[in-house]
């Protein structure tokens, strides 16, 4: 299969690039910047160049591919502007994409987060919300998977709060840069609250999954740990840097406050049933001991 995927050289993009490679399919990636082409092409893709914004490059790629996996996404949370600004962003180029490969029974494979289930971890039969922050991208996502009646094979990788590399990603990862940057391995809340992670590679197997064989209108989730406790995300964190470790008030993280203090762990049981995906990455507490002081 020939694979047109936006997002391609990042975290999660650079891994699943590897991961469809090496199962025998092609891939052609979209790229923004000289950089971004150059460690495509270094990973065995062939490049698309563009960016998100440019809607007619998105329908060239879509249209000369068998499949799309669409993970890109202006990860700029510094002010609900910018936030709002992304998400618009992505609204337009998944409608482009989608466009593309109506009637045609190609598979469209974008990305979500899990959702929040009150007092249990949250499935794939529940829904994704469509207010706070980024409610807007579960708008989005609710209107490709919809198009399973109007001939594209769409599914939904939905990705925990973390997910991570090396020590580094998600979440968890934002808990670090806040770290170094404050000097305190800080948290909202009393830090009991969970949060769900994956290993990059384990995602990467479950987008080539889903891109694979997902029936239309399917949401999946890549949960390999249902629930870490913030708190001891933060303990590791601040062991590995030396910091003290303390909750601080969530208005510290932004945008992201009111979503950071949520509990909100995961399961991926139906995944791993119909899909055959079974994780083997290390957890996110094991990753983290990576991170360099």
């Amino acid at each position: 299969m020939h694979v047109f995927i936006t997002g391609g050289t990042g975290l999660i993009g650079s891994a699943v690039v590897a991961e469809l490679l090496s199962a025998g399919h092609t891939v052609a990636a979209l790229a923004r910047s000289e950089a971004s082409a150059s460690r495509a092409e270094a990973a065995g893709a062939s490049v698309l160049r563009g960016a998100l914004t440019d809607l007619e490059t998105l329908r060239t790629g879509a249209r000369e591919a068998d499949g799309v996996v669409h993970l890109a996404f202006g990860n700029d949370f510094s002010s609900p502007e910018s936030v709002a600004r992304a998400v618009a962003e992505e609204s337009r180029a998944l409608a482009v994409l989608s466009d593309a490969l109506i009637g045609t029974d190609r598979p469209l494979v974008t990305v979500a987060g899990t959702p929040t289930a009150p007092g249990r971890a949250s499935t794939e039969q529940d829904l994704l919300p469509t207010d706070g922050p980024v409610g807007g991208r579960g708008e989005s996502v609710n209107r490709v998977l919809a198009l399973a009646s109007q001939g594209v094979r769409t599914s939904a990788v939905r990705l925990p709060r973390t997910v991570h590399r090396r020590g580094e990603g998600g979440f968890a990862g934002i808990l670090t840069t806040a770290a170094r940057r404050a000097g305190v391995a800080g948290y909202p809340g009393d830090g009991t609250q969970r949060w769900p992670a994956v290993h990059a590679l384990d995602a990467a197997v479950l987008f080539r999954l889903a891109l694979e064989k997902a029936p239309g209108g399917t949401s999946w989730h890549a949960v390999a740990d249902e629930g870490d406790a913030v708190g001891d995300i933060a303990a590791v964190i601040g062991r590995r840097l030396g910091l003290p470790v303390a909750s601080v008030p969530q208005e510290s993280f932004g945008p992201l406050g009111p979503v950071f203090a949520m509990d909100q762990p995961a399961s991926s049981a139906r995944t791993r049933a119909e899909l055959g995906w079974e994780p083997t990455g290390p957890s996110l507490l094991a990753d983290l001991e990576n991170i360099q002081p």
